[in-house]
């Protein structure tokens, strides 16, 4: 279901918040406000553009840190007063050099478990890392050392030990290789240039193929 812009409910201010959420992983990064303005930029330009309150200014994210924010879904609320923005980050999204701004829990309450594309996406960062400045000694250095072709015959090896896992029935062992499994192909994502944003939408649009009988 697709809204029209003009459906979106500014405050008396002409601002609606913005909840920034990374689009592979569903974590959610930073809230921020936009205007009109500031939201057609936005749709315009593919990179978030917000409305600062205090600066009384428009403000595109990574203008002056380069931690820009590549726009790959924006959806309305039911009640059309608060946009979730889905994007894709480059560096972080918070000035205290956090990935997130939401990096402190609260006390009285038990830590959270990570959900899953949460840890993926995490684990994609640390990767992505390593390809960056190659650092000695480690395993993923060797394999992006190794190319495309190194990666692949990981790849194609652990999907091997993943088969024999179930096999076996061992949830214990099914879980340990499809780890495994799930790493390298990470690495082979890297290697390409293929983002998790990039597959998670993939995921979406097959699900809404089901959906819809296709």
């Amino acid at each position: 279901m697709t809204v029209d812009i003009q459906e979106v409910k500014f405050d008396s201010d002409g601002l609606v918040p913005a909840v920034v959420q990374d689009a592979g992983s569903g974590q959610v990064l930073m809230v921020a406000y936009m205007n009109k303005e500031s939201l057609g930029k936005t749709i315009e330009t593919g990179q978030t553009h917000f409305w600062s309150r205090s600066r009384k200014e428009l403000w595109r994210k990574g203008e002056t840190s380069g931690h820009t924010q590549a726009v790959k879904s924006i959806a309305v609320d039911c009640d059309g007063d608060t946009l979730l923005v889905g994007v894709e980050q480059t560096g972080v999204a918070c000035h205290t050099g956090n990935r997130s701004c939401f990096f402190r829990e609260l006390e009285g309450f038990p830590e959270q478990a990570a959900g899953f594309w949460q840890v993926m996406g995490g684990l994609a960062r640390v990767i992505h890392d390593r390809k960056e400045k190659m650092p000695e000694g480690s395993y993923t250095t060797a394999l992006f050392s190794g190319g495309i072709d190194r990666i692949l015959k990981k790849v194609g090896e652990e999907a091997g030990e993943v088969i024999i896992a179930a096999k076996n029935h061992s949830k214990g062992e099914i879980a340990w290789e499809v780890s495994d499994l799930l790493y390298h192909l990470l690495v082979m994502l890297e290697q390409e240039g293929v983002g998790l944003g990039e597959v998670a939408m993939e995921l979406k649009n097959r699900g809404q193929k089901k959906k819809a009988g296709n």
